[in-house]
């Protein structure tokens, strides 16, 4: 059966749904991925005896190499076939997770989550190629629902099932799962996924190519060196982000010039796409960079397991479960306008209860927060995407969709190294505790003693000290956190100004090409 004849029906049948098996499958794997891995930052931390900053580099170095591939999987796809494409990425992914679980240092570590990030990076975009193709882009509603379903339970899941794998197993079986994963979800995709029928493509922006990829590259690995140098006027920090930049900005002003550029950036001419973009960017800095200090939270102040963090991540997932399928359902109803202003609205709500966390903060408090910004986030991120995506033709969406997905990867990067720096430097202003270093020399603080006391207990019957200096120090690390959360609440009432103006009118779908043509590559955020 052809990719054409499965999106003749209203309906999403057996032959869609069979695609979209695999489709999720991949999705969750690499949704999965993400989730788990934020949690085990404390654990690599330990393990590798190396600071937040530098374990953060397992998440940045998976941001990277997804950010260097994404340009290309559009074009690529056409090229070479979405099926043979797809399972090219799920072999990278399944590998990098078996390099992964073999390193011996941080370094290693980092080096293999780029090839799995290169796998990884290609999943959601190519999945997402696969099931429009197969459903056709008049059930573009349904098909967001059915790939809403792993962004539900990477979420829930992934903190939980990390933390379970740490705590009962060892770190290393946060990757070893992802191989017969892996190993099924290839066997899937050969028998279900419908035979390659490359087509002509468009010519390659090689030079596009040339000057976006490692200008996107450099400049967040500048970004990302940030927390762990402490200051822009690191060397490590300014280059790359001077030399990133400049590349970024040599391929904005190309850009207008090739007929088929690598982005289109003559898209944000399009009011709906830009406002959506710029929303998004906003958000994705506050919320996404913030959310990766929740579990440490728990975590480092509470001295809670990596499980029991993981499931008082839970009632975030939960939330945005409910009101996910609601926000699909409105969004071809209701002009996001008048809906997402309403969701930002009960973020910002309940990321308040973070900006007052103290030791005891009660977790009845943090879950009914958590819980109301997953409310929030299912009534956002789906939405403010599907609105974009109507308003352009069918030749432009992957091209639409890819802009918005660069600037969410950006986003993310640059709100977890802002976050990391701001709570790094509020911590560092702990008093000193004299004559007491740790290895490297430096000189221990109330707070990083009170921090390793929660995670190791054992370390206080090494060196006794007064058990008011333990709590001084975990209060002031409450506060550290708490001034962070600040920042980020701050910017996510500031992503309400441009969400303001989303349309609040109802507006006429282009997804549908009046000549037939089939709709390109969409890329869903994640």
């Amino acid at each position: 059966m052809t990719q054409q004849s499965l999106a003749t029906s209203d309906k999403l049948d057996g032959a869609v749904l069979k695609v979209a098996g695999v489709v999720v499958l991949g999705a969750i794997m690499s949704i999965l991925d993400v989730t788990v891995v934020s949690v085990a930052l404390p654990k690599f931390q330990s393990e590798f005896d190396a600071s937040y900053a530098r374990v953060a580099w397992t998440m940045t170095a998976y941001t990277l190499a997804l950010a260097t591939v994404i340009p290309l999987s559009g074009w690529a796809a056409d090229r070479f076939g979405t099926k043979r494409l797809y399972m090219v990425a799920l072999t990278l992914f399944t590998i990098g997770s078996g390099l992964c679980a073999m390193a011996d240092t941080i370094g290693e570590l980092i080096g293999y989550r780029v090839l799995q990030g290169l796998g990884g990076g290609m999943l959601m975009p190519l999945g997402m190629t696969i099931m429009t193709r197969a459903a056709g882009p008049h059930r573009i509603g349904r098909l967001m629902a059915v790939l809403g379903i792993p962004m539900l339970l990477g979420p829930i899941g992934g903190p939980i099932l990390g933390g379970w794998l740490i705590d009962t197993a060892s770190w290393h079986w946060i990757f070893l799962i992802n191989l017969p994963i892996g190993l099924i979800a290839l066997i899937y995709a050969q028998v279900a996924l419908p035979k390659d029928a490359p087509e002509p493509s468009e010519s390659f922006d090689f030079v596009g190519m040339l000057m976006l990829s490692p200008g996107l590259a450099l400049f967040l690995y500048g970004v990302s060196s940030l927390p762990e140098a402490g200051t822009f006027a690191e060397v490590k920090v300014w280059a790359p982000m001077l030399v990133g930049g400049a590349l970024v900005v040599a391929f904005v002003l190309y850009s207008f010039k090739p007929r088929h550029p690598l982005l289109d950036l003559r898209l944000f001419r399009n009011r709906s796409l830009t406002i959506a973009s710029v929303t998004m960017f906003v958000f994705i800095i506050a919320f996404m960079g913030a959310g990766l200090l929740f579990p440490s939270y728990f975590l480092q102040v509470r001295g809670e397991s990596t499980l029991a963090a993981g499931l008082l991540m839970a009632p975030q997932g939960i939330g945005a479960m409910i009101t996910m399928p609601i926000a699909g359902t409105l969004a071809d109803r209701v002009p996001i306008g008048r809906t997402v202003p309403f969701a930002l609205g009960l973020i910002v709500v309940g990321f308040f209860g973070f900006t007052q966390v103290d030791p005891q903060t009660s977790y009845w408090l943090l879950g009914g927060s958590l819980f109301v910004m997953g409310l929030g986030m299912g009534g956002t991120m789906m939405p403010i995407m599907t609105s974009a995506l109507r308003t352009l033709s069918a030749n432009d969406v992957a091209r639409g969709s890819t802009l918005v997905n660069i600037l969410q990867q950006i986003g993310g990067s640059v709100g977890a190294a802002v976050m990391s720096v701001i709570l790094t430097n509020e911590l560092n202003g702990s008093r000193q505790i004299p004559g007491l270093v740790d290895e490297s020399g430096k000189p221990v603080t109330e707070a990083g003693l009170a921090i390793a006391a929660q995670q190791r207990p054992e370390l206080l019957q090494q060196m006794p000290v007064d058990p008011s200096l333990i709590e001084r120090g975990l209060d002031f690390a409450a506060k550290s956190f708490a001034s962070t959360f600040w920042v980020a609440f701050a910017l996510v009432v500031l992503t309400l100004i441009p969400a303001a103006f989303l349309p609040r009118r109802r507006q006429p779908a282009q997804l549908d090409d009046p000549q037939g043509e089939q709709v390109r590559t969409p890329v869903v955020i994640h």
